[in-house]
């Protein structure tokens, strides 16, 4: 048993914490199915996972809750710290969510959470099921911005120092991965997958949250695969290979008064396959001020991408938009040796605010080539100013 935690435990682990429930005290591998917890697919188990992560979380040393292999249905659960010592959450078995959406509440926004934890790791090679055909007809937020999201797969609150590793996650109901207020995390060899047309299925949302290593990784969803929400800053996307869904975005900013600025994000060699977006900036027409700056994205590669290189400071995707000019301040953003094919004319477009253009706009070496016929790509620019260098197809309207 200990060896096969300690392939997924070493990077925050020592080996001397890797022992069964018969070793040393404090040094402790929790078997759920010794607690009770029943592999059949069908039986609830989310009070026994509950009590087994309360015990492991109190107990002193380097401790791991262990789901062995087999299919663990599981409603909603909250493990909580701060624990006495570092944890690991070894999943190796497939957990599938019950359908009924009415027990997550209209407040309760994740399946499984994690909250006020420190050195923790979540993996082990097993799965996440969240059965989102059976709730996304349940979903109204293509309709209203006062929706209240579907729970997403997994919930990170105020967690930090802490790796996601060797894991996947299908169909979940909302967001597969939330962050909020988390620091010091690293997301590694994930895969989060959902059908094309299922709603706001975004792989990692982030908000308010800092220093995020997101890298080797495949997120094929129905909505982004990584967002960064306010609040933002030193995120780093690498090895990432996105689509289906919209691509990597960073909003929309501007929806409420105080938001905190984003910056400092980083993504690089990232494929994009059919994804409706590449690399995204969106804020709202009608804003609140805040800034955006300090973002970086090189290496990218780009396969029938319908709108590439995007910065859209009038998004809005309802009905009867309030008109305006976003108070949302760009600058300093880099697209170096960008290339592939779009399937859209305008290749690259920066609509930028009027009352708050954006600033230092750098494209350098970009090769974005139009898939469809009717003549070559090209780009828009509103508001934007900068520079451009080295080849520039289409030609830079900066």
């Amino acid at each position: 048993m200990a060896a096969s935690v300690l392939h997924m435990e070493h990077w925050l682990l020592p080996k001397s914490a890797l022992i069964t429930e018969a070793g040393a005290a404090g040094k402790i591998v929790f078997d759920v199915t010794k607690y009770g917890a029943v592999a059949d697919g069908i039986t609830d188990n989310s009070k026994v996972f509950q009590k087994v992560f309360n015990k492991a979380c109190q107990s002193e040393g380097y401790n791991s809750v262990l789901i062995p292999d087999g299919k663990y249905m599981l409603g909603p659960v909250q493990f909580s710290g701060p624990c006495k010592g570092p944890m690991a959450f070894i999943i190796k078995g497939a957990l599938i969510s019950h359908t009924d959406v009415g027990s997550y509440g209209s407040r309760l926004y994740h399946w499984i959470t994690f909250n006020s934890i420190d050195r923790l790791v979540v993996g082990g090679g097993g799965s996440l099921d969240g059965r989102g055909p059976s709730a996304w007809a349940h979903n109204t937020c293509s309709k209203s911005k006062s929706c209240v999201p579907l729970p997403s797969s997994m919930g990170f609150n105020y967690v930090n120092n802490s790796r996601v590793t060797h894991l996947t996650s299908i169909n979940s109901m909302g967001v597969h991965m939330n962050l909020y207020r988390c620091s010091g995390m690293r997301f590694d060899h994930i895969h989060l997958i959902a059908p094309e047309d299922s709603p706001n299925t975004d792989g990692i949302h982030i908000g308010e949250s800092t220093h995020i290593d997101i890298s080797t990784a495949v997120i094929a969803t129905g909505d982004d695969c990584v967002s960064l929400s306010p609040g933002c800053s030193s995120i780093n996307v690498t090895n990432v290979w996105c689509g289906p869904g919209h691509g990597i975005s960073v909003g929309s900013l501007g929806r409420t008064a105080n938001e905190e600025d984003v910056n400092g994000l980083t993504v690089t060699n990232c494929t994009f396959i059919g994804t409706q977006n590449g690399l995204r900036v969106k804020t709202w027409a009608s804003s609140f001020a805040s800034n955006v700056f300090d973002l970086t994205f090189q290496q990218i590669h780009m396969e029938d991408v319908y709108n590439p290189i995007i910065i859209d400071q009038q998004y809005c995707p309802y009905d009867n938009c309030q008109k305006g000019n976003s108070q949302v301040q760009i600058r300093n953003v880099k697209y170096i040796n960008i290339k592939g094919t779009s399937r859209s004319k305008i290749a690259i477009a920066l609509e930028c605010s009027r009352s708050k253009p954006c600033e230092k706009i750098e494209l350098s070496d970009i090769e974005l080539v139009y898939s469809g016929t009717g003549g070559p790509a090209s780009s828009s620019c509103n508001n934007a100013n900068g520079a451009a260098y080295g080849p520039q197809n289409p030609p830079s309207c900066i």
